[in-house]
């Protein structure tokens, strides 16, 4: 049993951050091309890069520190058993 596929498409962001092993994963409602569009935005006028999730929780990360940045679908969420 699956939960019913929603309507709004969510967006996995993962950005590494210079000088650190750990990266941020962050699930937001925005799509992809609004997600880059931040980024590039961010990147050229040097300011900090702000994104919020679908929590409505906001994350602030300088450009300086953007070392990458991978886009792509949140996988749908699965809810219930299943026979192996």
């Amino acid at each position: 049993m699956a939960t019913k596929k929603s309507e709004n498409q969510h967006t996995d962001v993962r950005i590494g951050i210079s000088d650190s092993h750990h990266e941020l994963r962050i699930e937001t409602a925005l799509t992809s091309e609004q997600v880059l569009a931040l980024v590039q935005d961010a990147l050229k006028n040097e300011t900090p890069l702000v994104i919020t999730d679908i929590k409505n929780q906001s994350t602030i990360i300088p450009a300086k520190k953007i070392a990458f940045v991978e886009l792509g679908d949140a996988p749908e969420r699965r809810v219930g058993f299943t026979t192996l």
